[in-house]
């Protein structure tokens, strides 16, 4: 459907939400769907970490990656703008916590405990507007510290000791280089009209430094070169719904609830995080397209998150959480958006169409 010059993308209004469905409300971007393609990786980081924390097989893992995948369309069908993702810098407090319980059934029932409160508790704000009011009285210089701040914690995380600095050095330094001067170099954006190349080049994204890592990291020896297998992924509801749910195992005790509040709210305090950098990443985003209205509401998005957590929780627990923000490809994607409706129709288009391409990966791996 046709958008008129100032105006939102259309959708069809259900209280708060705003639907838009896929193929009529919301269109379709080759260069997002196929930056979800090669990142669908990320998705897949999720199965070491419930293998060794919780201890599941790897067929139960994978179908946890494929509900989850699933349960990101939520946001951008709802009318949330955003590419959702992990809640990433909780990881650490949520191992913490799960690690005072045996791993088994004690183990699972404390996260489901914890996701599903963590799930309640951003509804319940969002319910009572407190998610967008907190979002809109937050000083500009803390959401500023809130931004750098995730930025430094991403790079880090790669430069600490043990970290990917040290397992794919070269790589790391070549492809962040040709990163920074591709996405963000004031010179590069003056040269992208010089000629096609340059053209494409700019409308790729992060396409171009993905596929340089991926030919990079094996010439120089830091990484195996990859071996691909077709096929479909193997699914275990059954096992997964009768050994790592509450269809299986029963609620876990009231008193986990309990014991998980203050961990919870710790998890929020860095989820709100994300929210104020949703929010400035896209009015940031906004200010170079007058074409499009986009409309970020905190509380609705607190629902949406919520309402993934809480059916993760039931269904699917899983440790990395589900957060409102997948930071570095919202970056991307938001850049690709300011380079106009040439480049990218509605920011819309471009966040569907990378979890398209994300969703289709986990469908196919073996």
């Amino acid at each position: 459907m046709k958008r008129e010059f100032g105006k939102e993308q259309p959708y069809i209004r259900a209280g708060i939400f705003k639907i838009r469905i896929p193929g009529i409300h919301v269109g379709f971007e080759k260069v997002d769907f196929m930056q979800g393609l090669l990142l669908c990786a990320v998705c897949l980081g999720m199965i070491p970490i419930l293998q060794e924390y919780l201890g599941m097989p790897f067929e139960v893992a994978m179908t946890i990656v494929v509900i989850n995948g699933l349960l990101y369309f939520m946001h951008i069908v709802l009318g949330d703008p955003i590419i959702p993702g992990w809640v990433t810098p909780a990881i650490p407090l949520v191992i913490l916590y799960l690690n005072q319980f045996d791993i088994g059934v004690e183990r699972v029932h404390a996260l489901i405990a914890f996701q599903m409160s963590l799930g309640a508790l951003a509804i319940l704000l969002g319910i009572t507007g407190l998610g967008q009011r907190v979002a809109t009285i937050v000083p500009d210089a803390m959401k500023s510290g809130i931004i750098i701040g995730a930025g430094i914690a991403a790079v880090n995380s790669v430069l600490i000791d043990g970290g990917r600095f040290e397992q794919a050095p070269i790589s790391i330094i070549v492809c962040t280089g040709v990163g920074f001067y591709l996405l963000f170099s004031s010179h590069f954006k003056s040269q992208r009209n010089l000629n096609t190349f340059t053209k494409v080049l700019a409308n790729l994204g992060s396409l171009p430094i993905i596929a340089l890592a991926i030919v990079i990291a094996p010439l120089v020896g830091e990484v195996p070169w990859p071996k691909i297998e077709w096929g479909f992924t193997t699914l275990a509801f059954g096992e997964l719904f009768n050994n790592w749910t509450i269809f299986g195992l029963g609620m876990p005790p009231l008193e986990m609830f309990i014991l998980s509040l203050p961990s919870v709210v710790s998890t929020y305090i860095i989820v709100f995080g994300d929210v104020i950098q949703a929010k400035c990443l896209l009015d940031d985003a906004s200010k170079k397209r007058p074409d499009e209205h986009i409309d970020f509401n905190a509380n609705r998005s607190n629902i949406i998150f919520g309402a993934r957590n809480v059916l993760m929780g039931i269904f699917g627990p899983t440790i990395t959480l589900c957060g409102p923000l997948a930071a570095a490809m919202q970056v991307v994607v938001c850049e690709r958006f300011k380079l106009g409706a040439q480049t990218m129709k509605s920011i819309h288009d471009g966040a569907i169409s990378y979890r398209y391409g994300t969703a289709l990966v986990t469908f196919c791996c073996r």
